[in-house]
């Protein structure tokens, strides 16, 4: 591969893949709370739900990104997961039924956990130490396109077809069939002969763990930290709907947040090769606390607003930028496993934080939920700062 070229071919297809995946499932996440609620979840239930699909995701992607790297294939994986995430979509109109809702949803799910370790393995093999920052945020930025064209067909949609949220699910099979057909045009890579290593369990992550080095234990572990306190980003959208935005207003919010993630996901990637990765998650983690220290107060519209763009800042500083910081950890032959290894822990850290966040809701509010989780960032925050190497 020729580094010398940063964006390379093997990146805009992957870049143009997650942007049209994105914008299906961006179709419908600002609704996902109120469709789920409309067919009988309770907000609780709404945490379970996410819990225990992101647990699904995250564990699959130790295991299907460690059978990358042993395999030495990353394409086939990419393109199975992606097929999956695209075939769930209409799924979940055929029946409005909550067990029948679950399993397309932990069907969307295990599409990503197969695809993310191997696609990531992709970029970081199309990338150097000096350019990974931008590579990850160049790929978040396109992803994050998706997410905010998604929502604003989603928006028109409903304008003409008020709460018509089965045929919206239907239509948001289309872009997932975009997503599939250009998968189709990624090569194989030089990913020598994988390595050729027995452990390929479900499980086999945790041995990947005992093996890896004390500083990508160390980083993981903050990471891990942080996912426990992070739950699903629907209780933002709860929190908005109930300070009296409407369900248009709600997906007019979340369109701006992710079109400020779009924006900023790779010049703060660029930034973060050039400050630290480090330095650059650690930023991302102190917005995260400001916004959620702050929006469990507040009932103004235009501050949940302010609020929801700066959340867009965190999420284009932390969420590419941390797969990238764990490849400077790692040989480039071990990176989907070690992104896998780290995700099937968060997995678990995920599927608590959702579930307690469900749960501390329903029993105290939203104020306490949101501040608990607001400290929690300000404790991982000075864990980095003590404990783990910024610049790397």
């Amino acid at each position: 591969m020729n580094k010398t070229r940063i964006i390379t071919k093997s990146v805009w297809i992957l870049a143009f893949v997650s942007m049209f995946t994105d914008m299906a499932s961006e179709m419908l996440y600002p609704v996902m709370p109120v469709y789920l609620q409309s067919v009988g979840f309770s907000v609780m239930l709404i945490g379970v739900l996410e819990g225990i699909a992101e647990a699904l995701a995250g564990l699959s992607k130790a295991y299907f990104g460690r059978w990358s790297d042993v395999t030495g294939r990353r394409v086939p994986f990419v393109q199975v997961g992606y097929g999956l995430s695209a075939i769930a979509k209409p799924m979940m109109a055929i029946l409005a039924v909550p067990l029948w809702i679950f399993v397309a949803r932990t069907l969307d799910r295990l599409g990503k956990g197969i695809r993310t370790g191997a696609r990531d393995a992709i970029l970081t093999e199309q990338s150097t130490n000096a350019t990974r920052g931008r590579i990850f945020g160049f790929h978040r930025s396109f992803d994050t396109v998706g997410a905010v064209i998604g929502p604003l067909m989603a928006l028109a949609y409903l304008y003409y077809y008020p709460e018509d949220y089965r045929t919206l699910f239907l239509l948001a099979f289309i872009p997932g069939l975009l997503a599939i057909f250009a998968s189709f045009r990624l090569k194989e890579g030089n990913t020598a002969n994988g390595m050729q290593r027995k452990n390929t369990g479900f499980f086999s992550f945790i041995h990947y763990w005992k093996q890896s080095s004390a500083a990508y234990k160390k980083l993981v572990i903050g990471l891990l930290i942080f996912a426990l306190i992070n739950s699903s980003d629907m209780f933002l959208l709860l929190k908005a709907k109930q300070s009296g935005l409407s369900d248009t207003m709600v997906i007019g919010v979340y369109i701006l947040y992710n079109l400020v993630f779009a924006i900023s996901a790779y010049p703060l990637g660029i930034l973060g090769d050039r400050i630290g990765l480090g330095r650059m998650f650690l930023l991302g983690v102190a917005l995260f606390a400001l916004v959620y220290l702050s929006i469990g107060f507040q009932t103004d519209v235009f501050v949940i607003v302010l609020l929801f763009l700066v959340y867009g800042i965190y999420i284009a500083a932390t969420e590419g930028v941390s797969k990238a910081w764990i490849s400077n950890f790692v040989g480039e032959k071990d990176v989907a496993t070690a992104i896998g290894t780290y995700t099937g822990f968060q997995s678990i850290a995920t599927m608590f934080s959702s579930s307690i966040a469900g749960v501390i809701w329903y029993s105290y509010g939203s104020e306490v939920t949101f501040t608990v989780a607001g400290l929690g960032a300000v404790a991982v925050f000075v864990y980095f700062c003590l404990k783990v190497k910024l610049d790397r």
